[in-house]
């Protein structure tokens, strides 16, 4: 009677557990998705009726920040150009880091959680200590806000998340492909590059729009490092405008036609991040069908 008492108890408390942990889960999520949903109707309330052909099609006039003519033009292009700056070279980095780990480094767990480990710490590195340690090279070595400084500075904020994004793909295929793939007299380069990569390209795409979204959000790294001109830069050593710091910079004006314009910007690059994510689960589940299932 008291093992049967004892293990119904049980049950009742497990069954209990699993009813908060469940509403708890569900209330989160209501709440997040609640919050999202505030922010974003905040902007497009605010910034639809400011958003006209002319914000996207042209660059800030004398009187912008008056409130007269004029758009945002020079920082949706030079948000577009340190976004595919910064993503592409932090890709040609990363790529090869977490092919390296998950190939040549598979026997050593040790090194291997190590790397993993100190990622996962620059991952939670703010931005901002990204954008001081940016500035503070550029001090020393002399050099100027711009383009380039921006595109080098936001390469090693996203390099993380590059690298990790393809990592976690990569750490999940099964050690019998790596096994299949030596067993044809395939070298670990070729293994790297033509087997786990075409198996993790679902992974690797993710991380590229992911690391690229991210780029083109961030204000606090390019706050020191690619200045801001009312103009759309024609080379790595002139400095440029993104539009986080356009919506900031028009934020903080006391005019409120700038003001409304700053909400305007802010649905452009909110409306740049959800096509982003919309490319990201297209191609994530178009190549996901080439992948092999196990």
């Amino acid at each position: 009677m008291k093992k049967n008492s004892g293990k119904s108890f049980k049950k009742t408390r497990l069954k209990y557990e699993e009813y908060f942990f469940r509403w708890v889960m569900f209330l989160s999520n209501y709440i997040i998705a609640l919050i999202l949903g505030f922010i974003i109707y905040t902007i497009l309330k605010t910034g639809i009726p400011a958003l006209s052909l002319e914000m996207i099609t042209e660059t800030p006039k004398g009187g912008f920040y008056f409130g007269k003519e004029g758009g945002v033009l020079n920082a949706i292009i030079g948000s577009l150009y340190l976004g595919l700056g910064s993503t592409f070279l932090a890709f040609v980095v990363g790529l090869p880091v977490a092919l390296f780990m998950n190939t040549w480094l598979m026997n050593k767990k040790r090194t291997v959680n190590l790397v993993r480990f100190i990622l996962d710490l620059l991952w939670g590195v703010p931005s901002i200590v990204y954008g001081a340690f940016g500035f503070t090279l550029m001090v020393l070595l002399g050099l100027k806000a711009s383009l380039l400084a921006g595109i080098i500075v936001i390469a090693l904020l996203i390099l993380p998340i590059m690298i990790r994004g393809i990592d976690e793909g990569l750490k999940n295929i099964p050690k019998g492909l790596y096994e299949a793939s030596y067993s044809l007299g395939s070298t670990k380069s070729e293994t790297a590059f033509k087997v786990m990569m075409k198996q993790t390209m679902p992974c690797i795409i993710t991380a590229v729009l992911l690391s690229f979204g991210r780029a083109i959000g961030d204000t606090a790294a390019v706050l020191f490092t690619t200045g801001f001109t009312d103009n759309i830069p024609t080379s790595l050593s002139q400095p440029t405008a993104t539009l986080p710091l356009a919506i900031f910079f028009q934020l903080s004006s006391p005019i409120p036609e700038v003001k409304q314009r700053a909400y305007a910007a802010a649905v452009i690059l909110t409306a740049i991040i959800l096509v982003i994510s919309i490319l990201s689960r297209v191609f994530t589940y178009r190549y996901k069908k080439h992948s092999i299932k196990f």
